[in-house]
């Protein structure tokens, strides 16, 4: 049922102040979500969020009541909502991925990775469906009256467009190659804007591209001789044993290796004096 001009008007002006009541302002794009997930999506979030659904120009209005609401508009695209919260950004950002819904693959879509099949025993009755299957390129055998796949397949390679055929085979087969999840475009406190790039990361991520870049930062280091507090005991010790080596084929008097210089001077006479025939 359509608003009136007034009742606009109303939900407008009451949006706006729930949008002051809240710490957390985000902007969600909902273009082809199954209204399930959208359900899905706002019952994980109770009590703590709020999601504002209409049309494109009345979230404009809205998102006039926040400081960074013409940055945040940026990111209405096609059907999009609202979402308030007064948890963290990051917080809410994975737990809506982890709310992510397994989709069916339908044709004309193209594989975002391969779609392989596993072999084994299914739970397909012999009939049709295993000509249907056989037909999209599937090795289907009927082993003791039960429908078994003989061998794993890569039945569709990334990027390859999915056809008719192989798109009811994977669903008969019960393999969902798509995945659907509520993906906010933009969220903002009272401080920083953030975007989907941003909101991604987690902190499984960043300790491991933390410990690759310091790795590779200490190796560069280590390389160039530049002294700070990560590498001055390695460049003291290769420093050192540069130093050791210098001295001992130098044959250098030094306190420092003149144990190291007679040691090999040792070795020297005693290999000569084994080259030695006794008269």
């Amino acid at each position: 049922m359509a608003l009136s001009k007034s009742e606009k008007v109303k939900f407008v002006e009451d949006a706006k102040k729930e949008v002051k009541a809240y710490k957390v302002i985000g902007i969600l794009n909902l273009n082809g979500l199954p209204d399930r997930l959208t359900q899905k999506a706002k019952n994980s979030s109770k009590p703590n969020t709020k999601f504002i659904l209409g049309r494109k120009k009345m979230l404009e209005r809205i998102l006039e009541a926040h400081d960074k609401g013409a940055q945040l508009a940026k990111g209405l695209t096609g059907t999009s909502a609202i979402i308030l919260s007064n948890e963290d950004p990051f917080d809410l950002y994975q737990r809506f991925k982890k709310n992510s819904i397994k989709l069916a693959a339908k044709p004309g879509q193209v594989a975002p990775d391969d779609v392989q099949i596993q072999s084994g025993e299914t739970n397909i009755m012999p009939g049709q469906t295993v000509t249907e299957l056989k037909a999209a390129g599937i090795d289907v055998q009927i082993q003791k009256g039960k429908v078994v796949i003989a061998k794993d397949k890569v039945l569709v390679k990334k990027g390859d467009v999915i056809n008719p055929g192989v798109a009811k085979a994977l669903y008969t087969l019960g393999v969902f190659p798509f995945s659907a999840v509520v993906d906010p475009v933009f969220m903002a406190d009272k401080h920083m804007l953030y975007s989907r790039a941003v909101l991604g990361i987690n902190a499984e991520t960043m300790v491991v591209e933390m410990t690759t870049a310091f790795r590779s930062a200490l190796a560069i280091a280590l390389e160039r001789n530049i002294i700070n507090s990560y590498t001055i005991t390695n460049l003291i010790g290769k420093a050192y044993n540069n130093a050791m080596w210098l001295g001992t084929h130098a044959n250098l008097y030094d306190s420092g290796v003149i144990e190291k210089v007679l040691a090999k001077a040792a070795m020297g006479a005693k290999s000569i004096s084994g080259m030695v025939k006794p008269q």
